[in-house]
């Protein structure tokens, strides 16, 4: 539970960058920074913040945090000592953490047990309507972007600020914070403020955390400073591109000893076939079509040595919200090679053999992402099913309807 005695614990031991608790209910922020080690900007960001908001007065409506993540890591400016913070926040992980001593667990592992420990206090003696931020960089440059599991309720949130939103990475990485978080239905957003090192990554992440406690009405937007001069400093260090993409390929790294990125790349940088993106044991990987390379790796840790993304059209976006919102996906299961994989309803059991003319979009249209099972069967879960949209029901940013707002 958060008590106030474990809640000053976790300040003394520098978990907690910072809390505020306002004289009036609303809204509850959990704002993440240093989940990676070497990704200092948004705890930097966060200490700024929170500092500004200690000085008041402020009319604040709800609880904010500002929550440090892999402190052994922070300390050595790596992205993590043992194991991925950000890719062991699975069911079956935290169960086997819980069930083992402290002595047994490596360091990210005890890191994770504490950061639960709080979440789960945190959900338990707070209202919501909650909303969940993590922040990141990234080894190359980059412009800011948003990353979110696709759900509508995150959609909505998410296109609120003037920055790129990736869709479908959880579909390509186990274990990350914000999808653990997203399974249990709350508004979760991961921004990735720039380059590593860069001090404009610092401050675009002081920009979205301004930004998000208007947008979420933990503070009255009159009352944030500058609130314009916030909203276009986004808008401008994302050089006006509010677009939403798609993941179509993770090149997947197993040693990144034998793997060397050709230099130069920037995320949302077009490329065309051909193109030599890397050197992974001695040869050349190129680009198989025209794309957009994504997250080129450019640090010694890490387990995706680039990604590829394309633009996701106006019309998809649209047709995917009249879709879920009329439950079309219920009727999935009674296709040829589609079943329910679970009692619960939330999972569908794809055979491709079977199903083989149902494509991986028809399924992202109606919110679902597949987890591959074996060579002839992946999982597909869908995001609406958990998502706690009565919870979010009355903002005013889910209350819009407009196309423009849901996209």
């Amino acid at each position: 539970m958060i008590t106030d005695l474990n809640l000053q614990k976790a300040i003394k031991t520098k978990r907690i960058i910072g809390h505020i608790k306002g004289d009036l209910p609303g809204p509850t922020l959990i704002f993440f920074g240093g989940i990676h080690g070497n990704e200092q900007s948004g705890v930097t960001a966060l200490e700024h913040v929170f500092k500004a908001l200690g000085k008041g007065p402020f009319s604040c409506k709800g609880s904010v945090y500002g929550i440090r993540g892999n402190i052994p890591a922070l300390s050595k400016g790596k992205r993590f000592v043992d194991k991925d913070l950000n890719r062991i926040w699975t069911h079956s992980r935290i169960d086997n953490i819980n069930a083992r001593s402290k002595d047994q667990l490596s360091v990210e592992e005890k890191e994770l047990e504490t950061i639960y420990a709080l979440i789960s206090g945190i959900l338990e003696n707070e209202k919501g309507p909650f909303y969940f931020i993590d922040f990141h960089t990234t080894s190359s440059k980059t412009l800011p972007f948003i990353t979110i599991n696709d759900a509508l309720i995150n959609r909505r949130f998410a296109k609120l600020f003037p920055v790129p939103i990736i869709l479908g990475i959880e579909e390509y990485l186990e274990g990350p914070l914000l999808s653990y978080i997203n399974e249990k239905g709350y508004v979760a957003v991961g921004f990735e403020s720039g380059q590593h090192t860069e001090e404009a990554s610092i401050k675009n992440s002081i920009s979205f955390t301004w930004l998000t406690m208007a947008f979420s009405g933990f503070l009255n937007r009159a009352e944030v400073k500058n609130f314009k001069k916030h909203y276009k400093k986004l808008q401008k260090s994302a050089q006006y591109n509010a677009n939403f993409y798609e993941i179509t390929y993770r090149h997947r790294l197993s040693d990144t000893k034998d793997f060397k990125m050709m230099e130069g790349f920037r995320s949302f940088e077009e490329i065309l076939e051909g193109t030599p993106l890397a050197i992974e044991k001695d040869e050349f990987i190129k680009a198989e079509k025209d794309s957009i390379i994504f997250m080129p790796l450019y640090q010694e840790q890490g387990e995706e040595g680039f990604f590829l993304i394309r633009k996701t059209p106006i019309w998809a976006l649209t047709l995917s919200a009249f879709l879920r919102r009329s439950n079309f996906g219920a009727l999935l299961h009674i296709l040829p090679g589609v079943s329910w994989a679970n009692k619960e309803k939330q999972s569908l059991l794809v055979n491709t053999k079977v199903a083989h003319f149902f494509t991986k979009p028809f399924f992202h249209l109606l919110g679902y992402r597949n987890r591959v099972l074996d060579k002839t069967h992946f999982a597909m879960n869908n995001r609406e099913l958990t998502a706690k949209n009565e919870m979010y029901r009355n903002t005013w940013w889910y209350r819009i309807t407009t196309n423009k707002s849901i996209k």
